[in-house]
Order: structure tokens, then C-alpha cells, then sequence
């Protein structure tokens, strides 16, 4: 039987679809996103984690809101890996378990100014209403 965990990591790893163990931590998905600076853990980061079973750190992170699923990762990593996935992944099983998202679409509006990106709101309605 497995402990919650390691059913959080099955979970995740399902979700994605992504391989974590092909990750041979390059940073170089880290180093092309575009939220960096504002994320605690980077795509690298999640990747490795999700692995060791870090899943719990994750799931208390604001750096799953930060991700602007853009997956400029994805299109920079060597291996295929799309860490991008897995972060979404994570997200998802926080959401889901809580039943809400983080913010509701009445709540955007209010946070955007005249150089919020076009991207950034596609990103949030997808990020937040899954």
C-alpha cells in the first residue's frame, strides 16, 4: 500500500505524463523562464522534487501561481522532460483537493494595468479554472 506521498507523486506523474528521472538538472529550463525571480522553487526545481517526493514543499509554494505556463521550458529542455507539466500538475492536485482556485475571474480585472501581457491573462484563466 502505498503512504500519501508516494500516492501525490503517482498522482502528479499521471497527471503530467512527464518522466522526471530523463531530468539531468542543466537548469537550462530554469534559466530561460520568465517568471524566475519571482518563483522560490524553479522548473528544474519541481522536476527534482517531484522525484524525491518533495510534493508537500511544492504544494505550499506560491511559485505554482508564478508559472506563467508559458513552457518555454518545455521547448528548452535537452531531454524532452517538460517540467512545465509537472508544475501544472501540482497546481491542479492543490486545487482540486481544495475545491476553489485561488482567484476567480471577478478578481483579475483588478489586478492589471496597461502592460499587463496578453499571455498573462490567457495563462490565468487557464491556471485558475481547472
Amino acid at each position: 500500500m502505498l503512504n500519501k506521498t508516494e500516492r501525490q507523486k503517482e498522482q502528479i506523474l499521471r497527471m503530467s505524463g512527464v518522466n522526471p528521472l530523463k531530468c539531468m538538472r542543466c537548469g537550462k529550463c530554469s534559466g530561460t523562464c520568465p517568471s524566475y525571480d519571482e518563483m522560490e522553487y524553479h522548473p528544474h526545481q519541481f522536476v527534482y522534487m517531484v522525484e524525491t517526493g518533495d510534493i508537500e514543499t511544492l504544494r505550499n509554494s506560491d511559485s505554482i501561481y508564478k508559472c506563467l505556463s508559458c513552457f518555454a521550458c518545455v521547448d528548452r529542455c535537452p531531454r524532452g522532460v517538460e517540467p512545465a507539466k509537472i508544475v501544472e500538475a501540482v497546481r491542479l492536485t492543490v486545487i482540486r483537493e481544495k475545491g476553489v482556485s485561488r482567484i476567480t475571474p471577478n478578481e483579475i480585472p483588478a489586478l492589471l494595468d496597461d502592460e499587463t501581457p496578453q499571455q498573462l491573462l490567457m495563462s490565468a484563466m487557464r491556471k485558475y479554472n481547472k
